[in-house]
């Protein structure tokens, strides 16, 4: 039987968000160490996009976006269109 950690998503979105911190540490660091001008954007402009990641996983753990409540969303049936 899987330890109970393992059925928690918040213990695995905790160890996804560890490993992109990382990357993006790495991703800034290379910044510095590079003097191409595109590498440096490329890195600067992956280590946002994961900064951004990082923010959903996090909005995901503490559910304060409306999108990872467990309230279900009212939805209004689509328009039927008739020709």
């Amino acid at each position: 039987m899987k330890p109970a950690s393992e059925n928690n998503p918040v213990h695995h979105t905790q160890k996804i968000k560890a490993r992109m911190r990382q990357l993006i540490d790495h991703l800034r660091e290379d910044v510095g160490k590079v003097t191409e001008p595109k590498a440096q954007a490329l890195f600067e402009t992956s280590a946002e996009v994961l900064t951004g990641l990082a923010k959903a996983f996090d909005d995901y753990e503490k559910k304060s976006e409306a999108a990872w409540r467990t309230e279900p969303i009212t939805s209004h049936p689509k328009e039927r269109i008739t020709t």
